[in-house]
């Protein structure tokens, strides 16, 4: 076969398992295989033609969400472009860069430095981007506990490493130009980090729990106003569900904006929920749009059977011009509390570790197809911060996960009039090593990616692969 047959199929290949190892509902050991032809291609191609294969695979793997980027309501439709072809640009950076190296005889740095240049630009995005970062290669493994634990340390970027460096050690090892200990130091470094992960058994948490319920109902609607017979007939609705939820249930978590609110009517969903509150000996938990004096906030309104409420506002609103945004932790009895698009971002999810906070319940709202997804990045921020989430969502995927990633419960809504997940909940640690040194794995690979680039830049250590002319 040509090189350019080659080419077709490395592409071919990458772009399946890129469809169904990443996106919105992926299975996550493709994930790992899918950079692997490509990466495998990329040495024995010219430079722009490992680039353009590499671009290509990638955005045409991401097919599966181009009609959510296209019609999502939070993320704007200029964004969700620049992100899938963003995405896809890195990906071939990141090949070329690898290229690069194993070209030069490097096949360590090779391995270290490509996924180190994929998980520093994705770290500096996730500072730059007004709705953070959602859906990325730690997504993936969102599900596996045994992979997802190493964020308590690297943050899940240690995880976005992972992923790419496995493929890329296994690809560096069979490059041509690559020989000797330079071709057995990846794999060896694999096989460490491999054997690591399977030996380095984490079980789920012991110890003091609390029981949880969500409830959500079916047929989600955003703010309505509790001052109109709508509002009340919603109220009542969930008073009434709440009143039949197990016995034990200690707290219960309402959707993400369930009602809107303002200083009069604040006080009538307060008093209901306060008489189902006492009757059942709960805390309840619900999503508001609150119109205050100080403006106009989405909230996490915890409401006790004594006692004054708890309000929470959200930190990060999007593009939302009409809500301002709050700045402050809030908890409950020792319980954090935050809203939706909070975790697409390392704080407030950091200080609430910081504060050594051992769960969180998040009133959420999502876009169906991306349920799944949004519930696992708060899964994660949960194990990188050491506490147990409680993800309140309508249309999505209402979760409760510990602090070591294992999913207790969860569902998805929209096939009931009502979804209610119940499960006793072990608080978490808190105060992990991420959350008390931040991003310091994002860094160190920003650091490894400049040496990568620095160290191809540089004379060859052996005699460069040669492409024969009129080839790929």
């Amino acid at each position: 076969m040509t090189k350019l047959g080659w080419a077709i199929v490395a592409t071919v290949a990458s772009a399946a398992l890129f469809f169904f190892g990443t996106g919105l509902d992926p299975v996550p050991e493709l994930a790992w295989l899918a950079p692997l032809p490509i990466l495998l291609l990329a040495p024995r191609v010219t430079g722009a033609a490992a680039v353009a294969c590499a671009f290509v695979a990638y955005l045409a793997g991401s097919t599966g969400s181009w009609s959510y980027f296209w019609h999502s309501l939070s993320i704007p439709r200029p964004a969700g472009i620049g992100i899938l072809g963003g995405s896809a640009l890195l990906f071939a950076l990141s090949a070329g860069l690898f290229r690069w190296l194993v070209r030069r005889g490097h096949g360590l740095p090779a391995a270290l430095a490509a996924p180190a240049l994929w998980t520093v630009v994705l770290y500096v995005v996730s500072l730059l981007n007004p709705t953070g970062l959602v859906g990325t290669f730690m997504t993936t493994q969102a599900d596996r506990p045994s992979i997802v634990r190493i964020a308590a340390v690297t943050g899940g970027w240690g995880v976005e490493f992972l992923v790419l460096f496995v493929p890329a050690a296994v690809a560096a090892a069979l490059a041509p130009g690559v020989r000797g200990r330079a071709r057995l130091s990846g794999l060896v470094v694999t096989a460490a980090v491999l054997a690591g992960l399977a030996f380095w058994s984490t079980p789920p948490l012991t110890g003091p729990t609390t029981r949880i319920a969500l409830l959500a109902q079916g047929q989600s609607r955003w703010a309505i106003d509790v001052a109109t017979f709508e509002g009340r007939t919603r109220v009542q609705s969930y008073v009434d569900e709440i009143g039949r939820l197990p016995d034990g249930v200690q707290a219960v978590v309402l959707p993400e904006a369930t009602f809107a609110v303002d200083q009069v009517s604040r006080a009538r969903l307060v008093e209901a929920f306060t008489q189902v509150a006492r009757a059942r000996n709960l805390d309840v938990i619900t999503g508001v749009i609150d119109t205050t004096p100080d403006g106009r906030f989405n909230a996490a309104l915890a409401i006790p059977p004594s006692g004054p409420p708890v309000e929470y506002r959200k930190w990060h609103t999007g593009d939302s011009p009409n809500l301002a945004s709050g700045t402050q932790l809030a908890h409950l009895a020792g319980i954090g509390l935050m809203v939706c698009m909070d975790v697409n971002f390392a704080d407030p999810s950091r200080e609430y570790g910081q504060a050594g906070t051992g769960l969180v319940l998040v009133p959420a709202s999502d876009e169906d197809v991306d349920g799944w997804v949004h519930s696992r990045t708060a899964l994660i921020r949960g194990v990188e911060n050491g506490f147990s989430v409680a993800w309140s969502a309508a249309r999505g995927t209402p979760m409760l996960a510990d602090a070591q990633g294992h999913v207790l419960a969860d569902a998805h809504t929209g096939d009931r009039p009502f979804s209610v997940v119940v499960a006793d909940v072990p608080l978490g640690p808190g105060k992990t090593p991420y959350a008390r040194f931040g991003d310091w794995f994002a860094w160190l690979c920003g650091l490894v990616a400049l040496a990568g680039i620095i160290t191809a830049a540089r004379r060859p250590s052996l005699s460069p692969v040669t492409t024969p002319a009129g080839q790929l």
